[in-house]
């Protein structure tokens, strides 16, 4: 039995064995497989190359013989016109010569005369004659350059040289990289840095970008180019991103392009800022004061030490202030930061809520709320106790409206408080309530990175 059961042992070992030899032999003939795919397509692009670089040289040469062409018969039209003139020049001067010889020769003539009849009769013609001669010799040979011997004409290759010297083949650029730690986001807008290592060698840059909805996202992005909104030829290396959503992860990708091809970076995440809001001073309650830069708000001390007593939190009516923007898509968020108060309420409430009813008492509001030492979260008149850490100093909240979610959370210790889901029906506002001390808000924020992709169950 011993030796069956080793056996039998044996078998399954060898067998399986077996199997990854197999699975791996099938792996190396398809490795060995592409190896030869790929030898092929060097031999057959670098034949492609061969070719265009001949036609290419070719071209240069063209190029080359016919600027030699016209060069040389700009030489030889500016020899030409230069001839020309001086032979017109040298041939008026030829003709005065003969013209002043022979003059010369009578007027030598007539100094001879020893008869002075004749001498007078001779000697008046003869002046007239070289005083014309003399003048018509300025006329007949004007503006005569002697400088002018086509010495000034150079002609200097240097910096075609040195060209024709560097001459090389041209790859693709090297991929950039997106800088994120350079990158900046509004609201609506991000603005991508990045660098390259082959800035020089790069024509254009083209920019790509979607939602980022996990990491299965990014391979299904790239392998379908339809899903990408894309800013083609971009000349520097950053760009800025208009109309995004708030509050929203995207992904980015850089690619750099020349003559020879292009290559992409890395996916980069970004995200967009929340919306940014302040109190609305209009709808604060009058025992609330709102600070200058709408961004706290305060219990007035003095109203509240003339009431009879405090009520129980829970009966009290709403000493709230809504911030100024009614949001009805994308998902938000922001933060309370509780200014030493132990009476508050923090939340949403609908556009059509009534004013200073917004203390989660009815159906059009939602909130978390402090009552000194005890801490509940209430929905149409519903409560739930909550327990946060007893020194909570800021409050985030995260609503998603398309989803149906606001979440509460301790933004100081990252601790999750509370979701409500809710089938949002209208627009909502966030809504803050004081009955002691004061609250500050803090709007426009990126969501937090542990709160992305994060769907708290209550």
């Amino acid at each position: 039995k011993k030796i069956k059961y080793f056996a039998l042992v044996s078998q399954q070992t060898l067998d399986c064995n077996l199997s990854s030899l197999i699975k791996r032999n099938n792996e190396l003939e398809s490795l060995m497989g592409k190896l030869i795919q790929t030898c092929q397509h060097v031999e057959m692009n670098a034949s492609r190359q061969e070719g265009k670089l001949l036609d290419e040289c070719d071209l240069l040469i063209n190029i080359i013989q016919e600027r030699r062409q016209i060069i040389g018969a700009k030489i030889k039209e500016g020899k030409t016109v230069r001839l020309r003139k001086l032979a017109q020049q040298i041939a008026n001067c030829k003709q005065c010569i003969e013209r002043s010889s022979a003059l010369i020769t009578q007027a030598d003539q007539t100094l001879k005369e020893t008869d002075h009849a004749r001498f007078l009769q001779t000697a008046k013609s003869i002046s007239e004659r070289v005083s014309m001669a003399t003048a018509s010799s300025q006329v007949l040979i004007p503006e005569i350059n002697l400088t002018d011997t086509f010495d000034t004409f150079a002609l200097d290759f240097t910096r075609e040289k040195k060209m024709l010297e560097s001459l090389d083949y041209l790859t693709a650029p090297s991929p950039p990289g997106i800088r994120e730690e350079l990158c900046t986001a509004s609201y609506d807008t991000i603005t991508v840095h990045w660098t390259s290592d082959d800035e020089f060698s790069v024509v254009s840059y083209e920019l790509q970008y979607a939602i980022f909805t996990g990491q299965s996202n990014i391979v299904s992005l790239c392998n379908s180019a339809d899903s990408w909104m894309i800013v083609p030829n971009i000349k520097q290396n950053h760009y800025t991103v208009h109309g995004l959503q708030s509050g929203t992860k995207y992904i980015f990708i850089v690619k750099a392009i020349n003559q020879a091809g292009s290559r992409s970076s890395e996916p980069g995440t970004l995200k967009t800022n929340s919306q940014p809001f302040k109190l609305d001073p209009k709808s604060a309650h009058r025992k609330l004061k709102v600070s200058h830069d709408n961004l706290t708000v305060e219990r007035d001390e003095t109203s509240s030490k003339k009431s009879h007593g405090q009520e129980r939190f829970s009966s009290q009516s709403s000493y709230g202030v809504t911030g100024n923007v009614y949001i009805d898509s994308g998902r938000h968020y922001w933060e309370a930061l509780i200014g030493g108060s132990t009476w508050y309420a923090v939340g949403i409430a609908y556009k059509s809520a009534p004013k200073h009813e917004w203390i989660g008492k009815n159906c059009s509001s939602w909130v978390l709320c402090r009552c000194n030492n005890s801490w509940v979260v209430r929905h149409n008149s519903k409560e739930m106790a909550i327990e946060p850490s007893p020194h909570l100093r800021r409050v985030g909240v995260l609503l998603d409206y398309d989803a149906g979610s606001l979440a509460f959370y301790d933004a100081v210790g990252s601790q999750h408080l509370h979701t409500f889901h809710v089938s949002f029906t209208q627009p909502v506002c966030p809504v803050f309530n004081v009955w002691n001390k004061c609250l500050t808000v803090l709007t426009g924020l990126p969501i937090p990175d542990h709160l992305e992709g994060v769907e708290p169950l209550d």
